[in-house]
């Protein structure tokens, strides 16, 4: 791996990972904007304490060395979860700025997982 890649690739994915905390721990804690937010997208607030918790174990197997097919499982929920909230937010007809978040997690998880080493990819445990 380049050292250039390798460089993209951490920064992405600690940009991610902070991004997915962040927001995780919003909703785990159920902060009134937050809830606010998934009121207006027709989801019920239970739903915000699965979601957050499932991002803070999905930073936590991004980042944690080895496992590459939990990996594999929390980009791809990364992944699932972004792109939900972003048709969410169109499908209520939301400025788009309100995706602006959403999209930016969503690169990132693209780009972080596109670049991981090899060793952190199903090909490593073949």
């Amino acid at each position: 791996m380049s050292k250039r890649r390798k460089i993209i690739y951490w920064v992405a994915t600690l940009w991610l990972a902070l991004g997915m905390t962040s927001t995780g721990i919003v909703q785990i804690i159920k902060m009134d904007e937050e809830a606010q937010n998934f009121a207006n997208l027709g989801f019920p607030e239970y739903l915000m304490t699965i979601i957050g918790v499932w991002k803070i174990l999905g930073v936590l197997a991004i980042l944690i060395p080895k496992f590459p097919l939990v990996k594999e499982w929390a980009y791809a929920g990364f992944f699932f979860t972004m792109s939900g909230a972003i048709v969410s937010h169109l499908a209520v007809h939301d400025p788009l700025v309100e995706i602006a978040g959403p999209s930016l997690l969503l690169i990132l998880t693209l780009i972080s997982w596109y670049l991981r080493p090899e060793s952190r990819t199903l090909l490593s445990i073949a």
